[in-house]
C-alpha cells in the first residue's frame, strides 16, 4: 500500500528532545503525496524548552505541511463527524498520552483527535518516547496494544544502561508502520533490541 493520497493528522506531544528525530518524517510524508495535517498538544503549542521554541516550531510545521497546526480541542473535534483523516500518528507518544489513550481521558487537543478518529474504527499509530515505558508506562503500553485500531511503530530500549526503563520509537520504521496501520495491521517486530550507535 502507497501512503500517497492519504490524509494524515500528525500530532506532537511534549517530548521536545524528540522533535528533531519527528520533523525529518513529517517532511518525507509531505514529499511522498500525504496530505498532513499537524496537531499539537497544549504543551508543544506553550512551552519553550532548550529543544526550541514553541512558536518556531509551530512556525516549522505549518512551513512543513502548509497548514497552520491544530491547537485547541474544538479545532480537533470535527476529525471524527467530518471524516477527515486517514490515519492519526501521534510522534512523539509520551507516557503522558499513553496513560489519557489507555484510560480514555481526552482533555486535550491530541487525545481528541485521536479519539474523534478513533469513533469511525480508523487507525492511530504511536511512536512512543517515554522515559517510564518499563516502568510504570508499561502497563498503558500492554493495554494500547491489545486495543483495536492503536498500531505502534516499534520500539525498543534507547539506554539500556543509562535510563534502563526508557523506551523510544524507531522512527526509520515510521512510513512502514503507518501503511501497516492503514490495513489494519501491525508491523512486526514490535519489540526491537537496544538502539546501536
Amino acid at each position: 500500500m502507497s501512503l500517497t493520497g492519504k490524509r494524515i493528522g500528525f500530532a506532537l506531544t511534549g517530548s521536545h528532545c524528540t522533535f528533531a528525530a519527528v520533523f525529518p518524517c513529517i517532511e518525507e510524508l509531505v514529499k511522498s503525496g500525504c496530505d498532513v495535517t499537524p496537531i499539537v498538544s497544549v504543551a508543544v503549542a506553550a512551552t519553550d524548552t532548550r529543544f526550541g521554541k514553541a512558536s518556531e516550531h509551530l512556525e516549522r510545521l505549518e512551513k512543513l505541511t502548509g497548514k497552520r497546526a491544530l491547537s485547541t480541542v474544538p479545532e480537533v473535534e470535527p476529525i471524527g463527524p467530518k471524516k477527515l483523516l486517514d490515519l492519526v500518528i501521534i510522534a512523539p507518544c509520551t507516557g503522558n498520552t499513553l496513560a489519557k489513550l489507555a484510560l480514555g481521558i481526552t482533555d486535550g487537543p491530541v487525545t481528541m483527535a485521536a479519539k474523534a478518529h478513533m469513533r469511525n474504527g480508523r487507525p492511530v499509530l504511536l511512536a512512543v518516547s517515554t522515559n517510564d515505558g518499563l516502568g510504570l508506562s508499561a502497563k498503558n503500553i500492554g493495554l494500547l496494544l491489545a486495543t483495536r485500531n492503536i498500531f505502534f511503530v516499534p520500539f525498543g530500549q534507547d539506554d539500556p544502561h543509562g535510563k534502563p526503563t526508557s523506551l523510544v520509537a524507531r522512527l526509520e520504521y515510521l512510513p512502514a508502520a503507518a501503511e501497516a496501520a492503514l490495513a489494519g495491521k501491525q508491523i512486526q517486530p514490535v519489540l526491537l533490541g537496544p538502539a546501536v550507535g
